[in-house]
């Protein structure tokens, strides 16, 4: 399978209204909130140009959600297990970065690529 076929969707482990935004904010810097998928993508304050420079250079749509603005098929398909990245192929979600996946790469947007990469291509979507 291509990678022209299938997009990627991550799923943050806070909430996306302002009041969310905020309790997620303040919770990681009193270390009482943690989503290693917002450390991969954000700073303390904006999106990592890291991120935009990595997520510009994929071939395949990359979309984010919250945990309370993703589709119900998401929710579904990711098991209501946050953050997590999945893969969408025509009708098919699948979970190709699991929390536990995602907590491995330490904020760390090389190690994100690294595990994305290799995770989709067990999967037989190649990404570059």
């Amino acid at each position: 399978m291509n990678a022209g076929s299938i997009s990627l969707i991550g799923v943050y482990d806070a909430d996306g209204s302002f009041a969310g935004e905020i309790r997620y904010w303040v919770g990681a810097r009193l270390g009482r909130t943690h989503c290693s998928l917002c450390e991969i993508t954000h700073g303390p304050f904006v999106e990592k140009s890291e991120w935009r420079n990595y997520r510009a250079s994929l071939n395949v749509d990359f979309t984010t959600f919250h945990r309370d603005d993703a589709p119900a098929d998401i929710l579904e398909a990711s098991g209501h297990r946050f953050p997590v990245v999945l893969a969408r192929s025509g009708d098919r979600l699948l979970v190709v970065l699991s929390p536990e996946q995602l907590e491995i790469c330490d904020g760390d947007v090389k190690k994100f690529q690294v595990a994305l990469t290799q995770s989709c291509a067990a999967e037989g979507f190649a990404l570059e």
